[in-house]
């Protein structure tokens, strides 16, 4: 099969997919343990992907000027920062980084 049609039956899967999740009837979506482990899994994910983002090059574990970022935005969020102060503050912190010469 070509690209196209793995990228075709990739979107078709998706689509059907999204479907499924409408025929979930609403009473079993209501449930409060079912709450609970949607705002875990969505948690979870969200760490999992900072991490990547953060310590990984490829198929390389790095330590750069993206982990100084993530430490400063961390701490920008623990002293309870608006949102974008913790994003110029990340972006800040991996710019002096590499200015003193973090790849």
């Amino acid at each position: 099969m070509s690209l196209w049609g793995w990228i075709l039956l990739a979107c078709a899967i998706s689509i059907a997919t999204k479907f499924v999740g409408f025929l979930v009837p609403a009473k079993l979506l209501d449930n409060p343990r079912m709450l609970r482990v949607a705002g875990s899994l969505t948690i979870g994910l969200l760490a999992a992907l900072t991490a990547v983002n953060t310590f990984a090059s490829g198929q390389v574990l790095v330590v750069d000027a993206r982990v100084v970022a993530l430490a400063a935005a961390a701490l920008a969020l623990w002293l309870r920062a608006p949102f974008l102060v913790v994003v110029a503050v990340g972006a800040l912190a991996a710019g002096l980084a590499r200015l003193l010469g973090a790849a």
